[in-house]
């Protein structure tokens, strides 16, 4: 089905950072309470309750928590680029302003989410393409393809880690392939990704697992599978970058089927 990767998670109260990570797909959050902040290469984005943010595919960001005694709660929705290429009859587009305040794109933003918990396609269809409609008059258009985070000399390396990813991984294993030395190899490759190479393994696996994850999944040994040392380790890596646990995700899909 079209709407098969299309995705939403609901963050109650954020109690932790998000390390440097990135997403192959748009990140459409609107914000509930609190004040939601995002740190990218070159710009620092504060969004407060009653706005939207974005960030765009591939693009590395950090999400510190400004106030942790004050309640973060927003929800997100995740929309790849070919879906919404689809939806703009074959325009890519990009964000520069990554903050949108409009109360239409909030209403939008809450039918379609509602749309999504019918999986009905016709609905969730209708709902996505007014809101995606109301996007774009925010948005530019991208001269550019959206790509793979590319690790420059490193693409090898990173076939490497994505064919092996139930694997455990070792810097001198890694820094062999590279024919360098470990520091050096950390060192580049933390400028090439913005992420030293245990945290993007790390995020890697999370991201691979959470399409695994079904409402009657066993997590303790998908958490085995991808050779996480126990459950609460699976689960504390996994909310430190989808920002809720295995459980409150695998909860989610139960109720919205």
């Amino acid at each position: 089905m079209l709407f098969d990767d299309l995705e939403y998670i609901s963050i109650e109260n954020q109690t932790t950072d998000f390390p440097k990570h990135f997403h192959e797909t748009f990140c459409i959050s609107l914000i509930y309470s609190g004040i939601e902040q995002i740190n990218f290469d070159n710009q620092n984005l504060f969004s407060e309750k009653g706005s939207i943010s974005i960030t765009n595919p591939y693009e590395i960001h950090s999400n510190p928590l400004i106030d942790k005694k004050t309640c973060l709660k927003f929800d997100t929705i995740y929309l790849s680029n070919d879906l919404m290429k689809y939806l703009l009859n074959g325009k890519s587009i990009t964000f520069l302003n990554r903050k949108i305040n409009s109360e239409k794109a909030n209403l939008l933003f809450v039918k379609l989410k509602n749309a999504m918990n019918t999986r009905n396609p016709e609905i969730i269809e209708c709902s996505l393409k007014e809101f995606v409609n109301t996007l774009k008059f925010h948005s530019q258009e991208n001269e550019t393809e959206y790509i793979k985070q590319h690790i420059k000399g490193f693409d090898d390396i990173n076939c490497y880690i994505e064919d092996n990813i139930y694997n455990k991984f070792c810097l001198d294993e890694l820094s062999k392939m590279a024919n360098i030395n470990k520091y050096g190899f950390v060192k580049k490759f933390k400028t090439s990704t913005g992420m030293t190479p245990m945290n993007y393994i790390l995020m890697k696996k999370i991201f691979s697992c959470k399409t695994f994850i079904e409402p009657n999944s066993e997590l303790t040994e998908l958490a085995y599978l991808y050779n996480f040392s126990d459950l609460a380790h699976f689960s504390k890596t996994f909310k430190r970058y989808i920002g809720i646990s295995p459980k409150k995700f695998q909860a989610n899909l139960i109720e919205i089927l």
